[in-house]
């Protein structure tokens, strides 16, 4: 051969190439990120404000993890961010979201949440609940549309029932703060110690606006003198307004456990096992500071849809909500075992890190809480406990 033949199969390669090449970049997953800002409750202290792009961070962490796989499968995925300032309409960014993807994710109030799903717009779409843990979106009033990375509040209780049950804290009481999701998660402690064969000796609901930072000595123990002996004191104070200083300032010298103290969450900075250790130190390099558990399910549902797209090399949503609901998915979510949804409410399947703030104390579900199926099934909403019908 040639040199001039042998030029023009160089160049006719070359050419080629550059014809393939655009066509491995066209599979794009576009995504859109909604945040409807929601008034906070005042506290005492402020010395755990919420994190900067709590949530959006952990998104755009798994934004990036996406495309890092995405370029050597010829896929990449675009996500377009709108914030809702508090009291604007949160439906007509959805709607303009909604028209340029079928896939967003949502950090939201439960209200908002099902404003959204109902919308006519999102018939067929997939949203991602990354920041309410109320029952009844997984219950009573799921959506087929809406998928829960976030933790219910029901696992994060039953976790936590779990430990009690292990330890023997059978006599117990809880003090109840009075903001809906304090009341919330007491509705989610009530029912998990019913699960789990436990039950309240006693409780009371806190609703004092005196200054705890200067009279917590002196109020707390009369407050909690009248409990008399238990195992263990609850606390439901989701806003971290008074529970912290409840500890140590008790009548009796107790362990203190639910909202603050031994805590179950979703995702905690003391996870370092399983790898977490390395998804901490990679979100950390990208945001300065260290990941909380919405964070954790935000990251979750853009990496529920970049291992969908990866396995299944489609973009369309009923191809890959069939796929992601199918018993083939699984999620690598450094948890020590495959993260899977459940079929009949959208939820994500997922241990629940059982902690104080410095060190993991045990991880749910414990050895002993068996289930037929799937032993991550002992944690909130079971099949057979489950009222929702949508995803029938």
């Amino acid at each position: 051969m040639g040199n001039s033949s042998f030029r023009h199969l160089v160049l006719a390669a070359c050419a080629s190439l550059a014809l393939a090449a655009p066509a491995m970049a066209e599979t794009v997953l576009r995504i859109g990120y909604l945040r409807v800002a929601q008034p906070l409750p005042p506290t005492l202290s402020n010395l755990d404000p919420i994190p900067d792009k709590n949530g959006l961070a952990g998104a755009e962490t798994g934004l990036a993890d996406n495309l890092t796989t995405g370029k050597f499968l010829g896929q990449t995925y675009e996500m377009t961010r709108v914030d809702v300032a508090e009291g604007d309409d949160p439906l007509a960014a959805a709607r303009d979201l909604l028209a340029a993807s079928p896939y967003l994710v949502l950090d939201a109030a439960a209200s908002d949440l099902l404003a959204i799903a109902d919308l006519p717009e999102a018939a067929g779409a997939m949203l991602f609940n990354t920041s309410a843990g109320d029952l009844d979106l997984r219950d009573t009033a799921c959506r087929a549309n809406l998928f829960h990375t976030l933790a219910s509040d029901a696992m994060r209780t039953d976790a936590l029932a779990q430990v009690l049950v292990k330890r023997r804290w059978d006599d117990l009481v809880m003090i109840t703060g009075t903001h809906p999701a304090d009341i919330s998660y007491a509705q989610a402690m009530r029912r998990s110690l019913t699960k789990f064969g436990l039950s309240l000796e006693a409780e009371k609901e806190w609703a004092f606006d005196a200054d705890m930072r200067r009279t917590a000595s002196q109020e707390v123990p009369l407050f909690t003198q009248d409990f008399g002996d238990y195992d263990a004191l609850i606390i439901a104070d989701e806003v971290h307004d008074f529970g912290r200083y409840v500890l140590y300032n008790t009548w009796e010298a107790r362990p203190v456990v639910g909202s603050e103290g031994l805590t179950a969450v979703g995702w905690s900075p003391v996870i370092e096992q399983w790898g977490a250790a390395q998804l901490q130190s990679r979100f950390e390099e990208q945001h300065q500071r260290e990941m909380t558990a919405q964070d954790y399910a935000a990251w979750a549902a853009l990496r529920t849809l970049g291992e969908a797209l990866t396995r299944t090399n489609a973009t369309d949503p009923e191809t890959l909500r069939a796929y992601i609901l199918s018993d083939a998915f699984e999620l690598a979510g450094f948890k020590g075992r495959p993260l899977t949804y459940r079929d009949w409410n959208g939820q994500l399947r997922q241990p629940i890190a059982v902690a104080h703030p410095r060190a993991l104390v045990a991880q749910a579900p414990l050895d002993g809480f068996l289930h037929q199926i799937n032993e991550l099934d002992s944690l909130g909403l079971d099949r057979p406990e489950s009222k929702c019908e949508a995803f029938q």
